[in-house]
């Protein structure tokens, strides 16, 4: 592509670091005229976006509860289906994810996987670095010419039959501060799609593939129809086919759930299923009705899928999806292999089988890991209850949109143990983003962002509308400062926080601190958090 069809953004598009040695070319000067473009055309609609969705919170509030759109009725009731599904996406009976470093993406598309979703967001901590590397990484796996070598000299390299690629970029709501134009960062978003589609989506079609996304953290049928404009330039600047972009959709926010419909029908030419994002949810649920003493969730540990909020949302999303013709996708369950000690490894894995075997159960047409020694072990069972490709044909027409059911409150105890374990989480992720990791094992339990998300949100609810524990201890933000001071002085003096230094463990002391005691809900953790890291790298 020619950088003049693009020159008038690309004038006004500045890089404030340059390019990490090694990625040069990914940022060449034809691939940032697109990404200028991209964030020319449609950066001032997404800001519009983020607005609302100030104006939506400021008003749930207020005491407005979400419900199904009126003015979208038409459309929930038509008879339509989404696009065709292309041939190697309709088996994704397992599914792996992780984030975009080197290592990690060789062997998750080696596990055995159908598909691999390659995150740019929640498991990935957005140091420039780490976003241009991982784009890196990715263009040498669309090309089968990815090879890692480890400290100790292991060779990593693609298999016969790696998973097929999708792509995962950061949500409307984050910035890329290394990009800017007209002197402000422009959508990480926009950044990451644009980068990967110039480079790879052509490449992708040749190799009988094709550019493949998962879109997070939408609120509204809105922002799909923002996401579709996109793909729809896309296309027709790169030279695709239409509709050879395609995207699922993860429901992850309490106000997509009452949208689906209204979703799928705006991404109709592009999209092929929606995903049941379910730690984000929870996290969303939390921040909907952060100061409703209603609604209160108990401590996170109890927050299953058996819950009635989150098994209203999963069981009308697969009927929904499955009216369309669309895929509706499990979730992650966050346990991990346990080594050494056979009871606990046990124990988990016969969570992970109870949580898979409910998914397929209920109709959903694939399921999440984030190990690949879990990869087996979802296989299996999604063999045994979906001989198939897919259950597009299992409808679940008996189930009900019930606006109620959707945020019901949901029964259970707040411990002071529940309470410290969500600092501790808090404390030990938060380290590990700011020193550039954004996917941690805790205490047996992948933690992404989405995870402690849920940890520090719950701290700071708890803290303004009156919990207690069940001993009747109130949760004020005195205490809550108090054993935060006293698990960081324990992470301190131990080993428990995977070998971070002090020096992180107090900055993510202290981020976490101003995030609970903030008079407002501090609307995504990643967002103070990623001031500072460009703070460190710039130092």
């Amino acid at each position: 592509m020619s950088i003049s069809s693009h020159a008038s953004a690309a004038e006004r598009l500045t890089l404030t670091t340059p390019a990490v040695p090694g990625t040069e070319a990914i940022l060449s000067p034809e691939a940032l005229a697109f990404v200028a473009d991209l964030a020319a055309r449609f950066g001032p609609e997404r800001d519009r976006l983020l607005q609302r969705r100030r104006e939506r919170q400021a008003r749930l509030n207020a005491g407005e509860l979400p419900s199904f759109l009126p003015e979208t009725a038409a459309i929930r009731a038509g008879d339509w289906k989404v696009a065709p599904i292309p041939p190697d996406l309709l088996d994704r009976r397992v599914e792996i994810t992780g984030p975009v470093d080197r290592k990690m993406v060789i062997n998750a598309l080696n596990s055995g996987a159908r598909t691999f979703m390659a995150d740019f967001e929640d498991s990935s901590a957005p140091s420039w670095s780490n976003m241009l590397h991982g784009q890196l990484n990715l263009y040498d796996a669309v090309r089968r010419q990815i090879e890692f070598s480890s400290d100790k000299g292991k060779q990593y390299q693609l298999n016969d039959k790696p998973a097929v690629l999708l792509v995962r970029p950061r949500g409307w709501h984050l910035p890329e501060a290394h990009v800017l134009l007209d002197g402000q960062p422009i959508p990480g978003a926009l950044f990451d799609f644009g980068l990967f589609v110039f480079h790879n989506a052509k490449e992708q079609l040749a190799r009988g593939t094709g550019p493949y996304f998962y879109l997070p953290k939408l609120e509204s049928h809105l922002e799909a129809r923002l996401w579709n404009l996109v793909i729809d330039h896309a296309e027709v600047a790169l030279g695709l086919p239409r509709g050879a972009i395609k995207c699922t959709i993860l429901i992850e926010t309490i106000l997509a759930v009452f949208e689906m419909d209204e979703i799928l029908y705006e991404l109709r030419d592009h999209i092929v299923g929606l995903n049941c994002g379910r730690w984000d949810y929870i996290f969303s649920y939390i921040r909907a009705f952060q100061t409703d003493p209603a609604r209160i969730l108990p401590e996170r540990g109890q927050v299953t899928m058996a819950a009635p909020f989150l098994r209203a949302y999963s069981q009308l999303l697969i009927k929904t999806c499955h009216r369309r013709g669309a895929f509706a996708m499990g979730g992650m369950a966050a346990q991990i292999p346990i080594k050494g000690d056979e009871a606990a490894n046990a124990a988990a894995l016969g969570k992970v089988r109870a949580d898979k075997e409910r998914e397929a159960g209920d109709g959903h047409d694939g399921t999440w890991v984030a190990h690949p020694a879990l990869v087996p072990i979802a296989e299996e069972i999604f063999d045994r209850a979906m001989p198939g490709d897919n259950q597009l044909d299992k409808l679940r027409t008996e189930v009900e949109a019930d606006a109620a059911a959707l945020i019901a409150p949901t029964t259970g105890s707040i411990t002071e143990a529940g309470v410290r374990n969500n600092i501790e989480v808090a404390i030990v992720y938060l380290a590990a983003w700011l020193g550039g990791n954004g996917c941690v094992p805790i205490h047996h339990l992948m933690e992404d962002a989405a995870t402690a998300e849920i940890s520090r949100a719950q701290l700071w609810q708890w803290a303004r509308t009156g919990a207690q524990t069940d001993s009747g201890t109130t949760l004020d933000l005195p205490l809550l400062e108090q054993w935060l001071n006293e698990e960081k002085a324990i992470l301190m003096r131990t080993d428990s926080a995977l070998g971070m230094n002090s020096t992180d463990l107090d900055e993510a002391a202290e981020l976490l601190w101003e995030m609970i005691s903030a008079d407002e809900f501090p609307t995504f953790l990643t967002l103070p958090a990623y001031d500072r890291l460009i703070a460190r790298e710039r130092a």
